[in-house]
């Protein structure tokens, strides 16, 4: 690759090449309170590449690959290179991550305590997750949830937080002195705006926490909340770990001892000023 950057983002490190350069700017950029892989040696190889020679300056398509690919993966146009990278990084995790049980969640602590929240796209994690770092909660990721089957413990893995369409004003005007990243518009998913997490994020992104609660949240409905029974919440994370069944029995224990040791609540909410006060509800009654 003609341009590389790496980063570490938690325990896991990252070598990003591109066959252009405008990419690794913008991660370099975005990433630059990132520190490199330990003892500079990556976990994962992140491929941005044309399909074609000419690809690369006629009609210019970013291809994602590296050591794990999906071949029936569309090109994006190199205006939507940042999001190729992200992408790409998803995948690695996605197809290769075999030391901690995944969960699609957003994370953010408070105290040593984790709050974790899942549920399908367009639920309002990433939101919540964004305006709760600004309430002075430790943003600890925003994709992923690494849970160690050793432990118990949630490790940290602050990615940039992907905010979409209407959710990029909300947290404009709710974190002002944040840093954005460009706005790729007309994207697969919509208009899509990063924000970095913020110092607090980057500086404990070592530092492990106790998941305490978790949360299912609806967005688009009258406030409202209620149980969820172990065997739903299992259900639910079974579908939302991308490698909880490749991880075999380790995995299986890994999930039920998360299922048996927290609380579960659906919360439904018509706005965000509704979600907050919900979080801080059941939060201050754990």
């Amino acid at each position: 690759m003609r341009y590389v950057h790496q980063l570490r983002i938690g325990p896991i490190g990252f070598r990003v090449g591109s066959d252009w350069q405008l990419p690794i700017t913008a991660l370099h950029d975005l990433y630059r309170d990132y520190p490199a892989p330990d003892n500079g040696i990556a976990d994962f190889t992140v491929r941005l590449f044309a399909a074609r020679p000419w690809r690369r300056f006629v009609r210019p398509s970013v291809m994602i690959g590296g050591d794990y690919v999906l071949p029936e993966a569309a090109p994006l146009p190199l205006a939507h290179g940042l999001l190729a990278a992200e992408m790409a990084m998803n995948l690695q995790m996605a197809l290769g991550q075999r030391r901690y049980l995944l969960l699609h969640a957003s994370v953010v602590e408070k105290g040593g305590r984790a709050l974790l929240m899942t549920g399908e796209s367009g639920a309002g994690k990433s939101t919540l997750a964004a305006l709760l770092m600004a309430r002075g909660w430790r943003l600890m990721g925003d994709e992923f949830a690494l849970i160690d089957p050793a432990t118990g413990l949630v490790h940290a893995f602050p990615r940039l937080v992907s905010l979409k369409n209407a959710a990029i004003p909300v947290i404009e005007q709710a974190v002002v002195a944040a840093r954005f990243g460009p706005l790729l518009a007309a994207t697969p998913k919509g208009d899509i705006r990063h924000l970095v997490p913020d110092a607090q994020a980057i500086a404990a992104m070592d530092t492990p926490a106790r998941p305490s609660l978790l949360l299912f949240p609806r967005f688009g409905f009258e406030a409202a909340t209620r149980p969820v029974p172990p065997s739903e919440v299992f259900v639910r994370l079974t579908q939302a770990s991308t490698n909880y069944v490749a991880m075999g029995e380790r995995g299986f224990d890994a999930l039920t001892a998360l299922v048996g040791g927290i609380p579960a609540r659906a919360i439904d909410y018509p706005d965000t000023t509704a979600a907050i006060a919900l979080v801080d509800q059941l939060w201050a009654a754990l």
